[in-house]
């Protein structure tokens, strides 16, 4: 059954590009509240979807014993809660509607732990029996996924290090082995490990992942972890771009000149999960999560149609030297490249679940991508794309062939991140490196330009799908196309398709 609730509506904007001189304050005493939650990763995304759900929970007076302490693994983790810190753990969220701006003020994390490279401080507050979910955003490559299996990877440095070092650990999983080993041995109830990271099935990733790597140094660990540890699925959805001086000066707008983090972000939010907290959970259904049985048709559509669509018009906007995502989606052969290809091959394979408008749901992804207010750069989206391609596209690609249809707009979209990945765009300026392998990717790239094959035989984005002679012919055609004809030219001839 799915539980739902409607979020309260929010104050009234002003004319648009207004800006408030007094953001809106927590409206609860932010000093009766007490900690229920660690989370991993205080990234803008975090700021501007969970604590802000807890934000308005508290503010209707509920769960005030579900506040959030603030934790990271890296060094950047440490910079953040220096800022943070300054300003007794407050968030500036701004939402960049473009009927007009409004921002407030988000008191639900009431500490940090301090960063250590040892995870130390992490291990203790993770030990506490009153922490009783700890949830986390450690991006995609955090959780130690193969891409060619899908699977946990055991041998990744990262990984291997940690189990040879169970007490110090590195990683946020290593942390939270370390952690619930120490609770296990006090009788202290595991905690509920929630994933808010955007990939699918978040919760399966994590429980693999921290199962896998104590199964690496204490296997009866592992067994204990795999009876006892709950690890929900859930799917989350925000537009939340990089903070940069714009943002600053948009925080400056509305008094807060010396804040050096705030938050910009879309109206639109969407938080869906599996009602499986044996520990206890906040009241989240108030403020519009939805729990449900059907969180894998929900993350599916999310994963396909928004991610692969950022991706769809992302690639073929960074080589015609777009900077924003919006202006990307002004471009009327972007757009229309968009809208073929998902309503052709994207559309049909999704999975049918209770109150789904997958029409409706495509429209309102069209209008979040050309919101202006937002600002998000094609390069941010860009990012990644040998860890995004095998979650975003190549899952779809396969499921429509295996339907018998031979995407090729999907196809044309995975061949743009090829001749993105090459490093130049069509105005001949270099594309900065942007992906943990970029090195390698170029090479790659180089090589396929006049050998497209090249690409398709990277098994660990591609996996199999070079055997397919019916794709492996329309990718050769594909990139063959960009390269000789321009991008706009491919994409028109996808569309006339």
């Amino acid at each position: 059954m799915d539980h739902t609730a409607h979020r309260p509506a929010p104050p009234r904007p002003g004319p648009p590009g207004s800006a408030s001189p007094s953001p809106a304050q927590p409206g609860y005493d932010r000093g009766g509240l007490r900690p229920g939650i660690v989370h991993i990763g205080v990234g803008n995304f975090h700021r501007a979807h969970m604590a802000a759900y807890l934000d308005d929970l508290f503010a209707l007076g509920e769960d005030h014993d579900w506040a959030i302490i603030g934790a990271g693994v890296r060094p950047a983790d440490a910079t953040m809660r220096a800022a943070l810190k300054a300003q007794d753990w407050l968030s500036t969220v701004i939402e960049l509607d473009p009927a007009g701006k409004r921002a407030r003020r988000v008191g639900a994390m009431i500490d940090f732990v301090e960063v250590d490279p040892s995870n130390a401080p992490l291990i203790a507050a993770l030990r506490r029996p009153d922490i009783r979910i700890v949830s986390l955003t450690v991006t995609e490559g955090g959780y130690f996924i193969d891409p060619a299996t899908g699977r946990f990877d055991p041998t990744a440095p990262e990984i291997v290090a940690d189990a040879a070092q169970p007490d110090r650990p590195a990683t946020a999983f290593g942390a939270i082995v370390a952690a619930l080993r120490a609770r296990r041995d006090a009788g202290i109830a595991p905690f509920t490990l929630l994933s808010c990271d955007n990939l699918p099935g978040n919760g399966d990733a994590a429980r693999a992942a921290t199962v896998g790597l104590a199964q690496l140094s204490d296997p009866a660990l592992a067994d204990w972890i795999a009876a006892h540890l709950a690890c929900p699925n859930g799917m989350v959805d925000r537009i939340a771009p990089a903070t940069g001086p714009r943002e600053r000066a948009m925080a400056a707008a509305f008094g807060l000149a010396d804040d050096p983090v705030p938050v910009t972000c879309e109206p639109f939010r969407q938080w869906v999960l599996e009602d499986r907290f044996p520990s206890g959970r906040p009241a989240l259904e108030k403020v519009g999560v939805t729990f449900t049985d059907h969180v894998h048709a929900f993350e599916t559509r999310k994963i396909r149609m928004l991610n692969g669509g950022h991706a769809i018009i992302a690639y073929p906007g960074a080589i015609k030297g777009i900077e924003h995502v919006h202006e990307a989606m002004a471009d009327p052969t972007i757009a229309a490249f968009l809208d073929r290809v998902a309503t052709d091959e994207i559309l049909p394979i999704m999975p049918v679940a209770p109150g789904h408008d997958l029409p409706g749901y495509q429209r309102l992804i069209g209008d979040r991508f050309a919101n202006p207010e937002i600002a998000d750069t094609v390069r941010r989206v860009c990012f990644d794309g040998s860890n995004r391609q095998p979650k975003f596209i190549i899952p779809s690609i396969r499921d429509n062939i295996a339907r018998g249809v031979m995407p090729t707009g999907l196809i044309l979209a995975s061949a743009l991140w090829c001749r993105y990945c090459y490093g130049i765009d069509e105005r001949g300026r270099p594309i900065e490196p942007n992906d943990p392998d970029w090195e390698t990717l170029t090479a790659t790239a180089r090589a396929a330009r006049d050998a497209p094959a090249r690409w398709i035989e990277m098994r660990a984005i591609y996996g199999d799908l070079a055997e397919d002679r019916g794709f492996a012919a329309a990718f050769d055609a594909a990139l063959r196309r960009v390269w000789d004809d321009g991008v706009d030219a491919a994409m028109a001839h996808a569309i006339a398709r």
